[in-house]
């Protein structure tokens, strides 16, 4: 239900495109402090395709005139996203390049996932740290921690390789990169059947003294007694229902086949053993050289001042709510903020036990209040089948007439 008061930013309508934003007096530079992010998340309606993410704006000449708009370059985008088989809570950091002078967006690899259950408030927060990590809590549990520094976190790595490969160097025609080959100097044996088949009958098997030839494998049911009822004049002949035959389980019916083994000479087809290639050069690599894009940026975690904060998201479905959402230099405030999150969700999580225990307490009472009344009307019934057949005892001459 949410703290009374309390109001925050919710996507209104579904399969649309929304956007919202704000922008700083000044600039947010995260350079020598790092950087946290923190927002709750709330779902009314269950997420099936899109986004509840957050993008930290870039500043620029250009948000100051323009503002926000679906071009707008960001420093951050964080938060989950949900459509098809994507379901994660994206971090991506915008770098430039100091060499090349280009931005490129750069992806966690080990995203986590999102808590997006109908009717629960989530907290999600990223920490860049001055020492170039990146840590992810949903709730303030950890989900991941990475670096921006390490080439296997990020894809593609915040820092290019030295060397790639020489895209103008191809492989020789002539190379071989065929490991083994069939042996030449093989052939298939004389008595090699490829025709053999894999199962034959058994020819040890032997049909039981017992077994039932011209019995049906289905017989009327033997146990089977017209109803009380029934009335051959009116009903017709009775015919008891078709089940099947008991004695074919016992004894086994109809024709009798061997079972099948697997063929003691079956061998498949014929295929030659493979030896070492004489010819192999092993696997081709294309040669390399230096990478002219390369850089090392020792300092990631100074990335592009952030000039505003927005909401921009395309989703089929509305419903989600953003509420106190912190951006700020100095871990303190945020870890004030997870503190008054901990405890609202504590008590989100109780009230929401009680509206389950007490929807349980009323569904139980209408089924008993139900089943009382089924039982009245049972017993009201039977009472009066009791009466109508006592009163046809002392006035037989009633039904007669």
């Amino acid at each position: 239900e949410g703290t009374p008061g309390d109001k925050g930013l919710m996507v209104g309508n579904e399969a649309k495109k929304h956007a919202v934003s704000h922008l700083f007096k000044e600039p947010i530079d995260p350079k020598g402090t790092g950087l946290v992010v923190q927002y709750e998340l709330h779902m009314k309606k269950d997420l099936k395709c899109g986004g509840a993410y957050l993008k930290l704006l870039t500043a620029s000449e250009e948000l100051d005139h323009d503002g926000f708009k679906a071009e707008t370059p960001y420093t951050i985008m964080f938060g989950p996203d949900k459509c098809g088989g994507t379901n994660k809570v994206h971090f991506i950091l915008r770098h430039k390049s100091p060499a090349t002078g280009e931005w490129e967006e750069k992806h966690l690899k080990k995203a986590p996932t999102p808590l997006l259950a109908v009717g629960e408030t989530h907290l999600y927060t990223a920490i860049v740290g001055a020492d170039n990590t990146v840590t992810l809590l949903i709730d303030n549990e950890e989900k991941v921690k990475a670096s921006l520094l390490e080439s296997d976190d990020f894809t593609p790595p915040v820092n290019p390789p030295k060397e790639i490969d020489d895209p103008d160097d191809k492989k020789p025609d002539d190379w071989v990169d065929t490991a083994k080959i069939d042996d030449p100097e093989a052939s298939k044996p004389d008595d090699w059947d490829e025709d053999a088949p894999m199962m034959i009958e058994d020819p040890k098997a032997e049909k039981p003294e017992s077994w039932l030839d011209d019995a049906p494998l289905q017989v009327p049911d033997p146990e089977a007694e017209p109803p009380d009822d029934w009335d051959e004049e009116e009903d017709g002949e009775w015919e008891a229902p078709i089940v099947d035959n008991p004695d074919c389980k016992e004894f086994g019916c109809g024709e009798w086949k061997a079972p099948q083994i697997r063929n003691p000479d079956y061998k498949g087809k014929w295929t030659a053993p493979k030896v070492d290639n004489p010819e192999y050069k092993g696997e081709w690599k294309p040669k390399q050289i230096a990478n002219p894009g390369y850089f090392s940026d020792e300092q990631p975690h100074a990335m592009a001042p952030i000039g505003g904060i927005g909401i921009e998201l395309w989703t089929m479905q509305d419903g989600a709510l953003f509420d106190n959402i912190l951006i700020s230099t100095d871990p303190a405030p945020a870890k004030v903020a997870a503190e008054a999150f901990a405890a609202r969700s504590e008590a989100e999580k109780a009230a929401k036990k009680a509206k389950q225990e007490a929807a349980e307490a009323e569904r139980k009472a209408k089924e008993e209040e139900r089943k009382a009344k089924e039982a009245k009307e049972e017993e009201e019934a039977k009472e009066k089948a009791k009466a109508e057949a006592e009163e046809a005892k002392e006035n037989p001459e009633k039904d007669e007439i």
